[in-house]
C-alpha cells in the first residue's frame, strides 16, 4: 500500500514538473520612452535578460512618438540579431523611431486607437530634415520589412515627406503590418500561447540597483549637462590660472560622462582614450607651446570627436557591406558643438558674476591686481598729462615723485637728468610705460 502511494506521488510531481516546464514564459520590456541612448540601453538590456531568463517569447509593450535614428538602429539591430521570437505590442503610439522598432520585431499586435508610421526623419525643431536622411530612413525601412516578410513599399511610405502614412490596427492588419488587436500584454500572450498556461516576467523585476543608476545617468538631460560640466571647466580653468574647482567639476563631468556608457557597453575605452589625449593635447598648447596652433586644434577636434562617439553605438558606424556609415555621428557632433557653446558662454557669464565677489578667490586665482585694492604696476592713461604742469612731490635724483593737478602721486624722471626740489613746478613732455618725463618751467 504504501509503495503504491509512494509511486502515485512520484507520478504527481512528474506530472507537475512536465506542466511547469510546457509553460510558455514571456519577458515583457517596457518601451514608454522617447527613442535615445537610454532606451537604446534598455531595450539591449532587457534582451539580454530575456535570454539569460530562457523566455520564449520577448513582448516588447511600445509607446513612444520617435527620437534619435541612431539610437532606433541600435534598436532594431538587437532585436534583428534575436534568436528567439519578439513581440512588438503597438500600446498607443509606435510614431516614426517606433515604427522601426516595431517593424524590427516577428509578429506585431496593436491596441484598439494605436497607431503606427510617420517615419519622416525631422529635426529637434519639427522640421523635415534633408533628402540624405530621409534617403537612409528609407532604407532601413525598407531592409527591416524584408527580414520580416513584410511588403518593404509599405514600410518605405511611412517616410515619404509628402504623404506620410500611419496605420491605424485595422488598415495595418489588412497590409500584413499587424496580426491583430489586444487590450493589453497579457491578451497577446494568450492569443500568442494559444489558449495554454503562460507566466509574464517582467524587466524592472530583474534590474539591479546599478543598471537602475546607469539608467538614470543615461538620461538625455543629465548627459548634456555632464557634457557642459566638461567643457565649461575646462574653459574656466584655462582662464583662471592654476588647478581648483572648475578643473574637479571638469573632472566628475567627465566620469559621470562616460561611466555609465562604458558599463553600459556603449562607450569603447578608444573612446575615453581619445578624449583624455585631446585634454592632454590642449594643456600642451596652453602651458608649453607657446601661442595657438595644430596642437590645440587637434586637442579640440579630439575631445569633440570622443564626446560624440561616446553617443553612439560603434556597431552602427559601419553599413552590412563593411563601408563606413558617419550617418548616426551627425546629429551627436551637432549635440556636442551647441553643448560646448552653452557651457562656454555659461562660463563667461558666471565668471563674471563671481569675480565682482571675494568668494572668487576660493575657487581660482584672479588675472588681474588693482591699484584700489593696494597693487601697484604700470599706470596707462598717462598720456593727457603731457603738456600739464606738476609739482615735484619728493626730491628728484634725477626720479621721483610728482603730484598732478588733480591731486596723483606719479613716478616721473627729469628728462635731460639732473636735480629738481621738493615743490618745484616742473612741465610734462612725454610718457612712456607708465612713467612721466618733465622737464623745468621756463
Amino acid at each position: 500500500m504504501k509503495r503504491l502511494f509512494l509511486i502515485a506521488l512520484l507520478l504527481l510531481a512528474g506530472v507537475s514538473a512536465f506542466c511547469k516546464d510546457s509553460l510558455s514564459v514571456f519577458y515583457r520590456i517596457r518601451l514608454d520612452q522617447d527613442i535615445d541612448q537610454s532606451a537604446q540601453r534598455f531595450v539591449v538590456l532587457g534582451l539580454e535578460k530575456a535570454a539569460e531568463a530562457d523566455a520564449d517569447y520577448v513582448i516588447l509593450d511600445i509607446n513612444t512618438y520617435g527620437g534619435a535614428v541612431n539610437a532606433a538602429d541600435s534598436i532594431r539591430n538587437a532585436i534583428l540579431r534575436y534568436k528567439k521570437p519578439v513581440i512588438a505590442y503597438v500600446n498607443m503610439q509606435a510614431a516614426s523611431a517606433g515604427a522601426l522598432i516595431s517593424i524590427a520585431c516577428d509578429s506585431i499586435y496593436m491596441r484598439t486607437g494605436s497607431s503606427i508610421g510617420a517615419a519622416t526623419v525631422v529635426n529637434q525643431t519639427g522640421e523635415v530634415a534633408p533628402d540624405k536622411y530621409q534617403s537612409f530612413m528609407r532604407g532601413m525601412m525598407r531592409a527591416t520589412a524584408k527580414a520580416n516578410g513584410r511588403n518593404p513599399e509599405i514600410a518605405e511610405s511611412m517616410v515619404d515627406t509628402a504623404n506620410v502614412l500611419s496605420l491605424t490596427p485595422d488598415e495595418a492588419m489588412q497590409v500584413g503590418y499587424c496580426e491583430g488587436t489586444a487590450a493589453d500584454a497579457i491578451e497577446v500572450a494568450r492569443i500568442v500561447s494559444g489558449g495554454n498556461e503562460f507566466i509574464i516576467r517582467e524587466m524592472e523585476d530583474d534590474m539591479t540597483w546599478l543598471d537602475r543608476l546607469i539608467q538614470f545617468l543615461l538620461n538625455p538631460l543629465l548627459q548634456s549637462i555632464f557634457m557642459m560640466m566638461i567643457v565649461g571647466g575646462i574653459f574656466v580653468e584655462i582662464r583662471t590660472p592654476g588647478i581648483g574647482l572648475p578643473l574637479l567639476t571638469a573632472l566628475i563631468g567627465a566620469l559621470l560622462y562616460f561611466a555609465p556608457g562604458y558599463l553600459g557597453h556603449l562607450v569603447s575605452y578608444w573612446e575615453i582614450l581619445l578624449f583624455i589625449v585631446g585634454l592632454v593635447l590642449i594643456a600642451m598648447e596652453i602651458f608649453v607651446i607657446p601661442g595657438f596652433g595644430v596642437c590645440g586644434i587637434a586637442g579640440i577636434i579630439a575631445v569633440v570627436v570622443s564626446l560624440a562617439f561616446a553617443m553612439v553605438d560603434n556597431a552602427e558606424l559601419f553599413h552590412w557591406d563593411g563601408t563606413l556609415n558617419l550617418e548616426p555621428v551627425l546629429m551627436p557632433v551637432g549635440i556636442v558643438i551647441i553643448s560646448s557653446a552653452a557651457a562656454i558662454f555659461g562660463s563667461v557669464w558666471i565668471v563674471r558674476k563671481l569675480y565682482d565677489t571675494r568668494s572668487f578667490d576660493h575657487i581660482a586665482l584672479r588675472q588681474s591686481l588693482t591699484a584700489e585694492e593696494g597693487f601697484t604696476g604700470v599706470i596707462s592713461g598717462l598720456e593727457t598729462l603731457v603738456g600739464q604742469e606738476v609739482t615735484v612731490f619728493t626730491d628728484m635724483r634725477p626720479s621721483g615723485k610728482v603730484m598732478t593737478m588733480d591731486g596723483r602721486i606719479l613716478e616721473a624722471s627729469l628728462r635731460f637728468g639732473g636735480y629738481a626740489a621738493k615743490g618745484e613746478t616742473l612741465k610734462v613732455v612725454s610718457s612712456e610705460q607708465g612713467r612721466l618725463y618733465c622737464e623745468p618751467t621756463v
